[in-house]
């Protein structure tokens, strides 16, 4: 896949995804396993395709006025998409390896097959969580309460979703129940919630809810029996 040149971050962004982190993984020197400089190899992916002129035009922040160049963006955005998507494993000073079977977390590829609507993940039994924050909490009436699932630590699942985000405090989790088939129950709860007018829908997150605990948990109870 090639792609025409355009002076954006969303071009940046396509270029590293889909042209030049495919072909470094191809590399023979990055399919041997053995560590790599993988700055070096995004050069020459970049040399490639693009002129000197082009990688020199620089690009305007959205939300500042603050610039960098071409070759700068594709710069960070392969090593950034590399190790955010698990292509590659980052082991200090700007080396980087294919991911070995010691790498590979087997509860977070569960997570993953349960968030992507693996029907024989669905299956698992689970728990079927609450939590929001505290300058939403309200004692008498709905607030804002995320309702999600996890396979295993409620605590370690809610910490690493808040995790890296722009948040001013701590999540307090409100609730947390043992289920059966734990992606059915949540897809349950959901649907009800949605069906009695609850969904916070103009907010980036799917599973946010003007609900309360006990509505969460009369609707759970209901379902697991």
């Amino acid at each position: 896949m090639q792609f025409i040149f355009e002076p954006t971050a969303s071009f940046c962004y396509k270029f590293s995804r889909y042209q030049a982190l495919p072909e470094i993984l191809e590399m023979s020197e990055v399919k041997g396993g053995e560590p790599f400089r993988l700055i070096d190899f995004v050069k020459q992916i970049v040399d490639k395709y693009l002129t000197s002129e082009q990688q020199g035009i620089k690009i305007k922040r959205a939300k500042s006025d603050r610039t960098e160049s071409v070759v700068s963006d594709i710069k960070f955005y392969v090593p950034f998409i590399a190790k955010n998507t698990g292509q590659l494993v980052r082991v200090g000073g700007g080396l980087y390896r294919l991911p070995a079977p010691e790498d590979i977390d087997e509860d977070e590829v569960r997570e993953s097959a349960l968030e992507d609507g693996d029907t024989e993940a669905a299956e698992y039994d689970g728990w079927i969580y609450a939590f929001s924050f505290p300058i939403l909490l309200r004692s008498n009436q709905p607030f804002p309460i995320k309702v999600g699932m996890t396979l295993d630590n409620v605590d370690a699942r809610v910490s690493q979703q808040c995790k890296g985000s722009a948040m001013f405090d701590n999540p307090v989790i409100l609730g947390r129940w043992p289920v059966k088939r734990v992606g059915f129950v949540e897809a349950a709860i959901h649907n009800v919630l949605r069906s009695r007018g609850k969904w916070r829908e103009n907010i980036p997150s799917k599973e946010w809810f003007n609900t309360t605990i006990g509505e969460i948990e009369a609707i759970a109870a209901f379902i697991s029996e």
